[in-house]
């Protein structure tokens, strides 16, 4: 009898073991794949692979913001898909090649446009944006239009792809591999700083901006230098929209990244929006009184 016992003890233990190992594998296997695409895998590997062939500020901007890279890589994966249909898929080094292939073939005939939409544009903007005569200003106006239809087919064409694919996404592995911030990309400040900032009788530059923007992150290591190199006389701060919205309505931000500059007194004197080089923002900051 107890030989028996210890045969289905044993037995057990052995099942148990096959379990925890099937288990244990089907796990590992499910938290490899980020998402599926019509039944095609994107594995946090390839994840990896394709961020890390990208150059900076790109690739740590997508390390912190999987989600948005991965969108782009189901994109890819519908295209690649597509242009299979098409028999123009070739894999490895040549995806990009099929891509483009496909979508000349896809939309190979431009888009028409009218003479009466080409004339409602120009009559719509004479005299602000556009200070030409007609004739000289059809030829543009006409590529402009064809050009923002050409956009809406393509925008179109993604969105009805991608709604009748099947695509499930892991949202917890996705987030479970976000890095985080670190470096010139992690210096945001609060309400407080920025406050104590503007009564600190410096010269005060602010950075409106946010992670996710790509010219933003463009600035943050020249906003380090100038912070090191003229720390004595200016205040550089980074205020994250994303975190103080509040701060961003009061100083209407509205466009990312915004720079504002400040003198010794903690009143507004110039502001710019988008990229700035290290030459102009050194520039401006002389006018507040920064050499």
């Amino acid at each position: 009898m107890r030989g028996k016992s210890r045969i289905i003890i044993a037995g057990v233990l052995v099942l148990i073991a096959v379990a925890a190992l099937f288990l244990f594998y089907n796990k590992n296997g499910d938290a490899a794949v980020l998402a599926t695409v019509n039944g095609q895998a994107i594995t946090v590997d390839r994840f990896h692979r394709e961020v890390d062939r990208l150059e900076e500020p790109h690739r740590g901007m997508f390390k912190e913001d999987p989600a948005q890279f991965l969108d782009l890589m189901i994109i890819r994966t519908l295209l690649l898909q597509e242009a299979g249909v098409q028999g123009l898929e070739k894999g490895g080094e040549e995806e990009d090649d099929a891509i483009r292939r496909f979508l000349e073939k896809r939309f190979s005939t431009p888009p028409e446009v009218s003479k009466e939409e080409v004339l409602n544009f120009y009559e719509a903007f004479k005299g602000n944006t556009i200070d030409m005569p007609f004739e000289q200003a059809e030829p543009m106006i006409e590529q402009m239009i064809r050009k923002a239809k050409q956009e809406e087919e393509y925008t179109q064409f993604l969105e009805e792809i991608r709604s009748s694919a099947d695509i499930e996404i892991n949202a917890d592995r996705v987030q479970a591999i976000a890095a985080r911030p670190s470096g010139s990309t992690d210096g945001t400040n609060t309400r407080e700083e920025f406050d104590t900032a503007l009564k600190s009788g410096k010269a005060v530059l602010v950075d409106f901006g946010s992670n996710s923007c790509l010219p933003c992150r463009k600035l943050r290591p020249i906003l380090d230098e100038i912070k090191k190199e003229k720390g004595g006389q200016v205040e550089v701060l980074v205020i994250d929209v994303n975190k103080h919205q509040g701060l961003s309505r009061e100083y209407k931000v509205r466009v990312i990244p915004t720079l504002v500059f400040f003198d010794a007194g903690g009143k507004e004197v110039f502001r710019t929006q988008g990229f700035m080089s290290k030459a102009a923002l050194l520039e401006h900051l002389a006018k507040v009184g920064v050499v």
